[in-house]
């Protein structure tokens, strides 16, 4: 069984670094287009979105890097191999994307009072140009189960943001071009700026919980525990903690205390298989490793410390 997991999981990984190289050549080409169309137009929304696309380039190759990193296999000195480097790179990107987006909210105020000349022509086609871009990304990094990696997620939130910002663009080279308000460029930078910071935000909270080690998202621990000791012989469950080393990979472990006699009549193998049982089945989130210290009931006095 863990090998077919295992083959199905590298798999998965050779397809997501497929989609990140293709996408991260779209994005790239985008990025030279948008950064010539502002520099043509003088159009802050256009700059903005080309900013955008920047932070997507380098995020799509610590997103590659990271995959790449994270199909590496186990060590003794790296017993889960590189698989928390997905979930860094998610980190980066993420931080780098709200930076920008500060960036351009600030900028947005400052055009607000002092308006540029802005090209309203120019701003159309390269608007053109990265909506296209977007969607191409967009689909090429959808061909597959993004919702099962954050790596890609983290991708995928960027280009979609980027799609948004093209759209934007085009909506204000439209205004200015019809009616020849040039704050219009202002304000869809600005609305640029509240598209990308929030989800930003929703993405670091995410990724930095993984870091911290925190509880999966579903798992709750004190339900756990009451399953737990339902099961005979278990009279107590302690040191009880529960993580994610990525997206998709989360571990448990605990300490069980079990009626003495298991040890003595062989009951002990037959526990340990229906609390593995619990954990894999009846919960939202399936924890396939588990690690279970099972104990007789005298054992707490011979441990330094125990916690809940």
């Amino acid at each position: 069984m863990s090998h077919g997991h295992g083959h199905g999981h590298g798999h998965e990984l050779a397809q997501n670094r497929k989609r990140l190289t293709a996408a991260l050549a779209v994005t790239a080409t985008v990025l030279v287009a948008e950064a010539v169309g502002a520099f043509v137009s003088g159009s802050l929304a256009l700059l903005a979105d080309a900013g955008h696309m920047l932070t997507d380039v380098a995020g799509l190759v610590i997103a590659l890097i990271a995959a790449s990193l994270a199909a590496r296999p186990a060590s003794a000195q790296r017993t889960w191999g590189y698989r928390r480097a997905e979930v860094l790179a998610a980190t980066l990107q993420a931080a780098a994307l709200l930076a920008i987006g500060v960036f351009v909210l600030v900028e947005g105020v400052k055009r607000l009072v002092e308006p540029p000349q802005v090209h309203s022509g120019a701003m159309v086609v390269f608007g053109v140009v990265g909506l296209l871009g977007n969607v191409l990304a967009l689909w090429l990094l959808l061909r597959g189960n993004a919702k099962a990696n954050v790596n890609v997620r983290a991708a995928v939130l960027e280009v979609v943001n980027d799609g948004l910002g093209s759209v934007a663009v085009l909506l204000a080279a439209a205004v200015i071009a019809l009616t020849g308000w040039t704050r219009a460029d202002a304000v869809v930078s600005l609305v640029i700026g509240v598209l990308i910071v929030p989800r930003t935000l929703k993405l670091l909270r995410e990724t930095t919980s993984v870091l911290l080690e925190s509880t999966p998202p579903g798992l709750d621990l004190e339900d756990v525990r009451r399953h737990l000791l339902e099961l005979p012989h278990v009279h107590a469950v302690h040191d009880l903690h529960a993580s994610l080393i990525t997206t998709g990979l989360p571990v448990l472990s605990a300490h069980v205390v079990l009626d003495d006699s298991c040890f003595r009549d062989g009951h002990a193998p037959e526990i340990l298989d229906r609390l593995q049982s619990c954990v894999a089945e009846h919960f939202p989130v399936a924890v396939e490793h588990a690690t279970f210290q099972l104990e007789p009931v005298g054992h707490s006095g011979h441990e330094t410390a125990t916690h809940d």
